[in-house]
């Protein structure tokens, strides 16, 4: 099919043929596009010739697989563009829309040429067209089409992407033969679905019917004879329908317009196809439209058809009542006419035929025939009256369009995986999000990430067309942290399992420590076996505690919400009644050592508990102070400085609850401390505390300089991490050298402070 534009119906072709070079001329001149532009303002279209003049230098030298100039594409699109009235804005981005990708053109250049809008409708439009769709999953289909409209911010960028599609497949004839089935299955998988979402009913149709005859041409050949010989056959009696349809409206005093309508080759193919039918079962191939002044006519229309023929069951639906998502208003009913053959009729105003044909650009349509905006009132569309509020009250496209994404689809962002796999999470989702959906083994091990090959951290939120790429490691584990910020409930779901597992596994191990050392105390080395000898004593234990298995009872004990010295005087009782003796020995000695509080059996720490241990935040104990371990109710254990004013609340009321506690010779990590350091106020101050406190290798985890309004002498609040004591005490020292520090100490309950 020929690039060059068919001229417009006002217009008669020339007796003669013109030679090739002057058809070509013919196309590639602006004239061919003025034709449209009457509805713009003599500045708009000169702005538009501007543009195509620098489209057409640009492209220079660049020919079509027809052989045709390649301006006659942008003109064609451009010419599209105007049939659905859209702006002057619009029609110089699709003069330009190749002129990035194909001729090394730049956005800042189209900015000073022809402003800002312009050129981000360009830039948008080049941003599609680097999008591949490369498979042919149904639901990754969806996804695609959901991506390319949550990508563009204008609508104005997917009505100038589906001229330019509709145009291509015009002229699919000159392109190689073996891209036929790419390029035709995308158009039907993709651009006609987004044409019939924004209501683009004669594009939707036009797309599905060439993508239809390049994809199956055999089938398509048939299907046209098959349509044509029915036509011919049934041509008498769809007039003599037409007659007594007329003639009825016309008893009735009723002004209406009728149109015949014919189902698409496609969806005739379509049906037969999903419902195993033969041709001849198809019987809804003929309909006819009856435009009526208003809704009233509607029902109006529908009640002297359903007098005239009978309606077949179950196929009557009222679309203007509850119009379709797009904004499409019609009543639908099927009648058995003459010969008992189907017939569908549908019924609507002139207005609701206009948006069932242009859709979303009906809305362009009623701002050019009635600039007040008043046009709209008759509508009765609310979808598409809340668009003409919008575009008539802030003319911003930005805004208008995402009124329409909101009721084309839920609020979600469509991604890349790095093998082009797309998909979908909800607004706001981060990488660890991204990584969860992938799979829960991903999210557990991910350490860092990397969206379009940057590397970024795992808290930033995804954006529409982001490739995210997920980095693993073996050893990697969930951080509680990420529950502050993942939004999807799989990832939080997932990553509260894994955290609560690995919280049981750690209260185990401590369970097994505590009820060891409590069974040291009583005179036995260490627990019996799990094993057949023991497995009776282990039997009565856990009937004892009400516990099922041996791990719930470490894990309880754990977690605080056994005693184990209770639980090891049962055992040595089961032990004793089995035959087993204490050792003497080993109770007096731990026994003593107990009393002395430097008992072998106590609880070494070094900062490599996770869930099952926590350091009080009361009082912040670090290694160096002396440390008493409580066993809260299902807590686990919560180690208190031993003069921790809530420590020895909690010791004076729940005594039995508190164990022997020591840190270990080699802490693994740094701890939480609170210090505070009071300052000369003045300029830089917080940066010098800061730079002293980083000289001695200590973190700043938060500071807190309060709310009230700079004094000469002023309190900085912060938490640090240390080692120790000792470095603690040259951390303070390193501060109290510092320039403008009148003072700097450790806070700590009881009014300790060192």
């Amino acid at each position: 099919m020929s690039a060059v534009l068919q001229p417009s119906p006002g217009k008669r072709k020339p007796a003669a043929l013109p030679s090739p070079a002057a058809a070509n001329a013919a196309a590639a001149s602006f004239a061919t596009l003025t034709a449209g532009l009457d509805y713009l303002e003599a500045a708009d279209v000169e702005q538009v010739r501007k543009a195509y003049r620098f489209a057409d230098e640009a492209h220079l030298g660049q020919i079509r697989n027809s052989g045709e100039p390649y301006i006659t594409h942008p003109i064609a699109v451009a010419a599209q563009c105007a049939e659905w009235k859209l702006d002057a804005q619009a029609l110089m981005a699709a003069l330009l829309h190749d002129a990035i990708e194909d001729c090394g053109v730049t956005k800042p250049e189209l900015i000073e040429r022809f402003g800002a809008p312009v050129a981000e409708l360009v830039d948008g439009l080049t941003k599609l067209d680097k999008l591949q769709f490369n498979t042919r999953e149904e639901s990754q289909a969806e996804s695609f089409r959901k991506m390319l409209l949550a990508m563009a911010r204008d609508v104005r960028v997917i009505l100038i992407k589906l001229a330019d599609r509709t145009h291509n497949m015009r002229t699919l004839d000159d392109v190689a033969r073996e891209k036929w089935a790419r390029i035709s299955s995308e158009t039907l998988e993709i651009y006609a679905p987004i044409a019939h979402r924004l209501g683009l009913n004669q594009t939707y149709r036009e797309l599905q019917e060439l993508a239809f005859r390049h994809l199956r041409p055999w089938r398509y050949q048939t299907l046209t004879k098959a349509v044509t010989k029915a036509r011919s056959r049934r041509r008498d009696l769809i007039q003599k329908v037409q007659r007594e349809v007329e003639a009825a409206f016309g008893a009735a005093g009723m002004e209406v317009r009728i149109a015949g309508r014919e189902k698409t080759l496609y969806s005739i193919y379509r049906k037969m196809d999903e419902k195993h039918l033969s041709f001849a079962q198809v019987t809804d191939i003929y309909g006819f439209r009856v435009i009526v002044p208003d809704i009233t006519a509607c029902y109006t229309a529908l009640g002297i058809l359903h007098q005239m023929y009978k309606p077949v069951p179950g196929r009557f639906k009222d679309h203007i009542a509850i119009p379709k998502l797009n904004g499409y208003q019609s009543l639908h009913t099927t009648l058995v006419g003459p010969s008992g053959v189907n017939v569908e009729f549908q019924m609507r105003t002139e207005a609701m035929h206009v948006v069932a044909e242009s859709g979303v650009a009906a809305h362009w349509l009623y701002k050019a025939r009635d600039p007040s905006g008043a046009g709209g009132n008759g509508m009765g569309t609310q979808w598409l009256q809340s668009l003409l509020d919008i575009q008539h009250e802030t003319r911003d496209a930005a805004e208008f369009w995402d009124h329409v994404k909101i009721d084309l689809f839920p609020d979600a962002v469509y991604v890349f995986t790095p093998k082009s796999q797309i998909m979908a999470l909800p607004r706001g989702a981060t990488l660890v999000d991204f990584a969860y959906a992938i799979h829960s083994d991903v999210g557990d091990h991910t350490i860092a990430g990397r969206i379009n090959g940057e590397q970024v951290p795992l808290r930033t939120e995804l954006k529409n067309g982001d490739i995210v790429e997920v980095v693993t490691a073996p050893v990697s584990t969930p951080n509680p942290a990420w529950l502050g910020f993942v939004r999807t409930g799989r990832a939080r779901s997932k990553i509260r399992h894994h955290l609560k597992t690995l919280a049981h596994a750690e209260s185990q191990e401590l369970g097994h420590k505590l009820l060891t050392q409590a069974l040291r105390a009583e005179g036995m080395e260490k627990l019996p076996d799990d094993d057949e000898a023991h497995h009776a004593l282990w039997e009565k234990l856990l009937r004892f505690t009400g516990n099922r298995t041996q791990a719930e009872l470490l894990t309880d004990l754990g977690l605080g919400k056994r005693i184990a010295s209770i639980v090891a005087k049962r055992l040595m009782t089961l032990l004793a009644e089995s035959g087993e003796r204490p050792d003497a020995l080993l109770i007096t000695r731990e026994r003593y050592s107990a009393h002395e509080t430097v008992s072998q059996g106590v609880v070494s720490l070094d900062g490599s508990e996770n869930a099952s241990v926590q350091y009080a935040p009361c009082c912040r104990p670090i290694p160096g102070d002396e440390i008493v371990g409580y066993l809260g109710r299902g807590e686990g254990l919560v180690v208190h400085a031993t003069d921790c004013a809530v420590a020895k609340r909690l010791q004076h009321k729940d005594s039995e609850r508190f164990i022997a506690v020591e840190w270990s010779d080699d802490p693994v990590r740094a701890f939480a401390t609170s210090v505070v350091v009071t300052v000369a106020n003045g300029k830089g101050v917080l940066a010098r505390v800061a730079a002293a406190l980083a000289a001695a290798e200590a973190d700043i985890t938060h500071v807190d300089m309060g709310e009230d309004a700079a004094q000469d002498a002023t309190d900085l609040r912060f938490v640090i991490a240390v080692r120790d004591r000792t470095h603690l005490s040259a951390v303070l020292r390193n501060l109290k050298r510092t320039p403008s520090v009148l003072r700097a100490r450790r806070t700590r309950p009881a009014n300790s402070a060192s």
